[in-house]
């Protein structure tokens, strides 16, 4: 894990478990300083007692405070401004280097085809009236399928180097139990999930939102 330059003083919005984890891994993987204050996505209020909607409109996380109050949010827009910021090329490449499309490709898959498809077979557990359609089910598992064939010659998502787009990945897989998908039923996907628990960024985000036992 390498070290880049900090300076920002930031705060970042989450809700446990949820795709901000992604942010939080980066933030581990940059090695730069953060605040953090949990979201109660139920009840639109902070842990320290603020109405979240007076922060962002859109009522979800994550979101990112910067030092000038300017705020900004979806996960892989925050991803990208973060690995920018701190030059972090190895995470995402420089704009001259196609590698960086990649990287983007990859996030914009994940957050399109994985995370969108994968919230309403989430849902149907905490809300009763939220549809289940097989439909879903077969949508996600011809992803992982596809994410499956690709990892069987990759060690990450875009070859030897994690980047920012395998931080993303991660989280969304630690979600397939919750929707009743097997990931065992991917052997690529599941041996590359492996290794990434073992990466000090990810323990260290894990233990910090009291989800280090979903490992065991």
């Amino acid at each position: 894990m390498a070290s880049y330059n900090s300076g920002v003083n930031m705060k970042l919005y989450y809700a446990t478990g949820s795709s901000s984890l992604a942010i939080r891994i980066l933030i581990n993987e940059l090695e730069i300083p953060c605040e953090y204050e949990l979201v109660n996505l139920g009840t639109k209020e902070t842990e320290n007692k603020r109405d979240f909607l007076t922060i962002s409109p859109k009522g979800y996380v994550p979101v990112l405070l910067l030092n000038d109050d300017t705020i900004l949010t979806e996960c892989g827009v925050i991803l990208q401004y973060l690995a920018d910021k701190y030059k972090a090329e190895s995470l995402l490449p420089p704009v001259e280097n196609f590698k960086r499309y990649r990287v983007l490709e990859w996030v914009n898959f994940i957050g399109t085809e994985l995370h969108k498809g994968l919230t309403p077979l989430i849902a149907y557990l905490f809300v009763p009236l939220a549809p289940r359609h097989e439909s879903f089910v077969v949508n996600i598992k011809n992803r992982l399928n596809y994410i499956n064939k690709h990892m069987a010659n990759n060690q990450y998502l875009t070859g030897d180097n994690f980047t920012i787009a395998d931080a993303y990945l991660f989280v969304l897989a630690t979600c397939l139990p919750l929707a009743k998908i097997n990931i065992a039923e991917y052997p690529h996907v599941h041996a590359y999930f492996s290794r990434l628990t073992n990466r000090k960024s990810i323990l260290e985000s894990l233990k910090a939102e009291g989800l280090s036992g979903f490992l065991n």
